[in-house]
């Protein structure tokens, strides 16, 4: 073989025809690229919260007002995350697997949170629930508080964040089809056990994959918890929101302290996110492994 046959034969192999010098350059821009946007900005806010040493930065953690907003950032997490499950499953569900008059509709209101600011969610909230919103003389009259209240909070956080579990799942179901459920039912099975004995071991990848997306745009969410908490401390102030309240007060050393639990958690949910991938591959390749059944002999 010819030297320049070999090359094409790497080249090929490596999935392009671009010289090396070309990939390592595109490969030291992107490298480039992330240590500037990503690596450095976390090593600022580490290096910023640490400035005055550890026990300043427990001290910022323990303070009533931070730790308020760190449970109050959980709590909502918490409860927008599994009513985002169960929409999204049914959504991806019913887009997926069924044709139904008003798909298209539904697949657009899916993707609403990601066409509108998240400000003016929260603004919608306001219109809705406010003191002087459509609703608001009945809720007032009732005694119950949604705008400036964690209820409020929990509402908004779930409008920016249910798009992130259907729109992980619906391509995963369409591209499986329904050949699967199909022999499901012919064989005997309800609904029910067709959803929980073949659709979600074949989803449960994508399912935990957009489970994790959603819960870290919960826990940073700032645009629409902002306009419908009110800011009050110790009560309706999300960490992020409790960054910025520390930030203007030019408490710098508490705001990174609390910025940095952000980035944590962030970063934690990363890690889960690639050891989640790194066992859908391995289980895709020991399936990918597995030797073709030989069709029964006959007589």
């Amino acid at each position: 073989m010819s030297g320049n046959n070999a090359r094409t034969v790497r080249r090929a192999k490596a999935g392009t025809t671009e010289s090396p010098w070309v990939r390592r350059t595109l490969i030291g821009v992107a490298l480039a690229f992330m240590f500037l946007f990503l690596v450095l900005p976390l090593a600022a806010v580490a290096a910023e919260a640490l400035r005055k040493g550890f026990g300043a930065y427990v001290e910022a953690l323990k303070e009533p007002d931070a730790w308020s907003a760190i449970r109050l950032t959980l709590i909502t997490a918490a409860i927008a995350v599994p009513l985002n499950l169960v929409f999204g499953v049914a959504a991806a569900w019913a887009i997926a697997k069924f044709e139904f008059r008003g798909k298209a509709f539904l697949t657009t209101l899916v993707d609403l949170p990601f066409a509108v600011s998240p400000v003016v969610a929260g603004l919608i909230y306001v219109l809705v629930f406010g003191a002087q919103g459509w609703l608001g003389p009945w809720l007032a009259e009732h005694d119950i508080k949604i705008i400036f209240a964690v209820p409020g909070i929990v509402l908004a956080t779930v409008f920016v964040t249910f798009p992130f579990i259907a729109r992980e799942l619906i391509p995963l179901m369409q591209s499986q089809g329904t050949d699967e459920e199909q022999a499901a039912i012919v064989l005997g099975a309800t609904g029910w056990q067709t959803f929980w004995r073949v659709t979600l071991p074949n989803i449960k990848w994508g399912l935990l994959y957009g489970v994790i997306l959603c819960n870290a745009r919960a826990m940073g969410e700032f645009g629409a918890v902002s306009v419908v908490s009110g800011h009050i401390r110790g009560q309706t102030n999300t960490m992020p929101l409790h960054v910025e309240v520390l930030y203007n007060e030019y408490q710098s050393v508490a705001a990174f302290a609390v910025a940095s639990l952000l980035a944590i958690l962030a970063l934690v949910t990363l890690l889960i996110k690639t050891i989640i991938e790194w066992r859908h591959e391995r289980e895709m390749k020991a399936i990918a492994e597995l030797p073709p059944e030989r069709p029964p002999a006959t007589a």
